[in-house]
């Protein structure tokens, strides 16, 4: 079992930035792939960010990519997801999955799940 807690959320002007952390405890955190889904009212969860489990890969969704930076730390059993340039369409509640397969986009890849933190970002 890993035991996944994300933090960081909040409100935010167009524009700004946050910082996501997703906390693992558990197993070792090293051996698992981490990413990040988000999912806004009235619509379905939407692949974010992911990173490998050494963090040598990374994958990210169009609508982010080039804004949002994802990034781990093992030895603190941590990823990051650093969100900038945000946008009013970035608003949802974001959660961190781990998968013991591999760093994929869809959500049936990753095993574990955290609760989520909610992201608003006003216009």
């Amino acid at each position: 079992q890993v035991q996944l807690v994300e933090s960081g959320g909040g409100l935010v002007q167009a524009g700004g930035s946050l910082r996501l952390s997703c906390a693992a405890s558990g197993r070792t955190f090293s051996n698992y792939a981490v990413g990040w889904f988000r999912q806004a009212p009235g619509k379905e969860r939407e692949f974010v960010a992911a990173i490998s489990w050494a963090g040598v890969s990374t994958l990210y969704a169009d609508s982010v990519k080039g804004r949002f930076t994802i990034s781990r730390d093992n030895a603190k059993n941590t990823v990051s997801l650093q969100m900038n340039s945000l946008k009013p369409e970035d608003t949802a509640v974001y959660s961190c999955a781990a998968s013991a397969r591999k760093a994929g986009m869809g959500a049936y890849d990753y095993d574990y799940w955290g609760q989520g933190t909610q992201v608003t970002v006003s216009s």
